[in-house]
């Protein structure tokens, strides 16, 4: 399962729109039921109109229907494994639980998993 995941991201890099930044993110959620949604990062001459690949992954999986989550797998050409961002890191608070998979990846394939406590703790909930 990790290996397809990871490969998903990875192409999934390769779609990224970061002219700007040149930062390419790649992402590959899976969902309970088995299906991998993907996402790449998408800047914006306005910067906070920017959307990164871990929000486009996980709202695909729910726009269409798909609400439970075993992993996602981030990755970017980073030495180290990418971290992801604050408003990512909400997004997966809200969605995920503590036994989703959370995959970073560098760009020699090397990976650190965690989950949603350890990377946001005491994340906001109603």
């Amino acid at each position: 399962m990790m290996a397809a995941l990871f490969k998903q991201a990875q192409l999934a890099k390769q779609s990224a729109y970061a002219p700007y930044s040149n930062f390419k993110v790649g992402a590959a959620v899976q969902t309970t039921s088995g299906k991998i949604y993907t996402g790449c990062n998408i800047e914006n001459a306005s910067y906070s109109l920017t959307c990164c690949a871990e929000r486009i992954a996980i709202f695909k999986a729910i726009s269409e229907g798909d609400r439970t989550f075993d992993a996602i797998a981030i990755t970017a050409n980073t030495d180290t494994p990418v971290s992801p961002c604050g408003a990512c890191r909400q997004v997966m608070a809200e969605f995920f639980s503590e036994r989703t998979a959370i995959y970073l990846l560098n760009n020699k394939g090397e990976h650190q998993k965690t989950n949603v406590s350890s990377i946001l703790p005491l994340h906001f909930k109603l």
